[in-house]
């Protein structure tokens, strides 16, 4: 399928159209959304070869980016979608008392960093299980993250908790359901402290993605695009109504980030054109 083919492309997500010698061409974005593409999906290009074409693009930044490389996407003018480094890695979390005072420690070294780069998002993991019930983790990872939440709050920074599939991918991790990130967001109750809503891991785990969207907006600061099942592109062979739901996501006005997080199998930058003219918009 040619990229951006008329026949190919649900006419609701074009805010409009102008006829060109018989094609269609697009005339402006349908969505109000930026746009991003997670580095750690990229392997055929360097960051220089990257970040050169996404600005050509006008794709707006890269996603999971930590300080060591924050110099390439400066050159290009695009921006750090969601910054990383303070994390340990994606297991040991906030939900564990043990780990409280090495987070603490790089958190707030990262959260001042982030703010003096110009950056807004910084990531962050709930950890796995490891027989700890949902109750006592809520718990900990209350005590532990409100001193950190206070930090960004006042560095403008917003710290985001990814939410994993603990099926497929992710095995005994904790903040596997919205229901418990939302509930932990509520209790923080700050604007420091959002959820990024990965579709993917999302529909594994729950479905109802739209419905879920529409109800608890509020709380999703980012969102992570793939195809289910195989993380592939978001097209063919794959279970999401991906117009359905970046319809829902632009309708509740959110003005952040979606990020690509595939696995690319057709040429790269190919794929990431589709994506973005077909269904990311």
């Amino acid at each position: 399928m040619a990229l951006g083919a008329a026949s190919a492309v649900p006419g609701s997500l074009w805010a409009s159209v102008a006829q060109t010698e018989g094609a269609v061409a697009k005339t402006e974005r349908a969505f109000g959304y930026k746009r991003s593409v997670s580095h750690w999906t990229v392997t055929d290009l360097d960051w220089e070869e990257l970040c050169g074409w996404l600005a050509a693009e006008g794709i707006e930044a890269v996603d999971l980016v930590g300080p060591e490389n924050w110099h390439y996407l400066k050159k290009h003018g695009l921006d750090s979608s969601m910054c990383n480094g303070a994390e340990l890695n994606l297991v040991d979390g906030f939900i564990h008392a043990e780990f409280e005072g090495v987070l603490h420690e790089r958190y707030r070294e990262m959260i001042p960093r982030v703010a003096k780069a110009g950056y807004t998002n910084l990531i962050c993991f709930s950890g796995n299980r490891r027989g700890l019930s949902e109750e006592a983790g809520m718990e900990q990872a209350v005590q532990s993250l409100i001193p950190m939440v206070k930090l960004a709050e006042e560095h403008g920074v917003v710290l985001q908790m990814e939410l994993f599939n603990s099926i497929v991918d992710h095995p005994d991790y904790m903040a596997d359901s919205s229901r418990w990130g939302v509930e932990l967001a509520k209790k923080l109750d700050s604007p420091s402290f959002k959820l990024l809503y990965d579709i993917y891991h999302m529909q594994i785990m729950e479905g109802n993605l739209v419905a879920n969207i529409k109800e608890n907006h509020q709380y999703y600061g980012h969102y992570h695009v793939a195809g289910v099942p195989g993380r592939n592109e978001p097209w063919n062979d794959q279970e999401i109504n991906y117009p359905a739901v970046m319809q829902a996501i632009d309708a509740t006005g959110f003005e952040g980030y979606v990020a690509l997080e595939y696995i690319f199998k057709e040429p790269l930058k190919e794929s990431m054109r589709r994506s973005y003219d077909e269904f990311i918009q």
